[in-house]
């Protein structure tokens, strides 16, 4: 038989205790967390309904249902691109299009904001959990004007278009 010191078995002991403290929960955790995964607890299998959007006004959307939940950002985005880098203004992805087909009315008449809670924008939004922050700079409700607005904004001149 061995014989140890104080010192040494001082350290075993606390080394024991840690583990047990650190070691056991975390192997507990890890179990629970593989029998769940094994037994089909997993959030994919979970029952979840999509949110009630209200209606547009129009007949269709601009694309189908499914393309614009997956891609609307990606053609916003697009869109963002052609007007700011290129001066063209086309209603097909605009989102004052969007804006002025989503925004519903209260009870008085007057819009309600496309991002306020239960609304087409924000409802969508908070089922996703994704900020919504283009309205941070652009109009949420619609603009009586803008049915005035032009869809193209001429282009720049070009030193050809000039001569």
């Amino acid at each position: 038989m061995k014989i140890v010191s104080g010192k040494t078995l001082r350290a075993v002991t606390l080394l024991n205790v840690t583990l047990r403290i650190v070691a056991l929960p975390l192997v507990a955790l890890l179990v629970v967390a593989l029998l769940l995964l094994l037994l089909g607890g997993g959030v994919a299998n979970a029952d979840v309904s999509l949110p009630n959007l209200p209606r547009g006004k129009g007949t269709s959307c601009v694309a189908p249902t499914e393309m614009m939940r997956k891609n609307h950002m990606d053609y916003l985005l697009h869109q963002r691109d052609l007007t700011v880098r290129n001066g063209v203004r086309t209603e097909r992805y605009s989102l004052v299009g969007c804006v002025q087909c989503h925004a519903q009315k209260n009870d008085h008449g007057n819009f309600i904001a496309v991002d306020a809670p239960g609304q087409f924008c924000q409802s969508c939004h908070d089922f996703a959990s994704v900020k919504l922050d283009c309205f941070e700079c652009h109009a949420t409700k619609p603009d009586a004007n803008i049915e005035r607005m032009p869809a193209r904004m001429p282009a720049q001149p070009t030193a050809e278009s000039v001569q």
